[in-house]
C-alpha cells in the first residue's frame, strides 16, 4: 500500500532525511520516498500502518503534515 503525505518544512537534504528515516522507523514501513522539490513523501506500507502514526512520526521529526 502506497500513501502520499505533503510535507512543510523541509528546506534541505538533512530535513529530507530525517523525515525519511523518522518514517522508516514505524513498523510496517517498507520504504519512504521523500522530495524535498516536491514537498512529499510516499510511503510505501503494510496495511496496519495508519495515517496518524505517519503524521505523528513526520510531526515529532519537527515537520508539518499538510
Amino acid at each position: 500500500m502506497k500513501t502520499t503525505l505533503n510535507i512543510e518544512g523541509m528546506s534541505c537534504d538533512h530535513c529530507v532525511r530525517h523525515v525519511s528515516d523518522a518514517l522508516k522507523e514505524i513498523s510496517g514501513v517498507k520504504n519512504a520516498a521523500v522530495s524535498l522539490k516536491e514537498k512529499n513523501a510516499v510511503v510505501d506500507h503494510e496495511d496496519k500502518v495508519t495515517l496518524e502514526a505517519m503524521k505523528a512520526a513526520v510531526v515529532e521529526a519537527g515537520y508539518e503534515v499538510v
